[in-house]
């Protein structure tokens, strides 16, 4: 199945591509892998959700983050690859929560983005490696930053 008519059939609306803000490139392909660059949780009007899980936002809000965090890496893909059907499948995701010391559900708030890639590239495809891990302050205070590994059709 095409990955851009998934796209289409889950009326999922892709932020656009955010650019670099500082010195690296949003994603760098070698050979058939592509590694995407930390993103955070980038909305259609080029805001940013921010604040800490566990103090300013819930554990649902942080999954939400979570999630228009994969919706940036999608924009990103797209936009350097020119479509997401060159994507054959997820490797690896590393997710980092903005949350207080004593916080503990990382998995969860992360599972907000692994969600959205197995229902965009499906279960055999779309599910990969990962780690959800806390962070005490995260660029500009946002809430999630993930990056990612996939593998591309040759």
């Amino acid at each position: 199945m095409s990955y851009e008519k998934r796209i289409q059939e889950l009326g999922i609306e892709l932020p656009p591509a955010p650019k670099p803000i500082a010195v690296y490139r949003p994603l760098v392909c070698v050979g058939n892998m592509a590694y995407v660059s930390g993103h955070g949780p980038l909305r259609s009007d080029k805001t940013l959700i921010t604040g800490k899980v566990g103090l300013d936002l819930d554990l649902a809000a942080g999954k939400l983050a979570a999630r228009q965090v994969g919706l940036a890496i999608l924009a990103t893909l797209r936009s350097e690859l020119g479509s997401l059907d060159r994507v054959s499948r997820l490797i690896k995701v590393l997710g980092l929560v903005n949350c207080p010391a004593d916080f503990r559900d990382h998995p969860a708030v992360i599972n907000g983005c692994s969600e959205l890639f197995a229902d965009v590239f499906g279960r055999e495809n779309g599910i990969g490696a990962r780690s959800a891990i806390g962070a005490g302050s995260l660029p500009g205070d946002i809430t999630v930053e993930i990056e990612a590994i996939f593998e591309l059709q040759t």
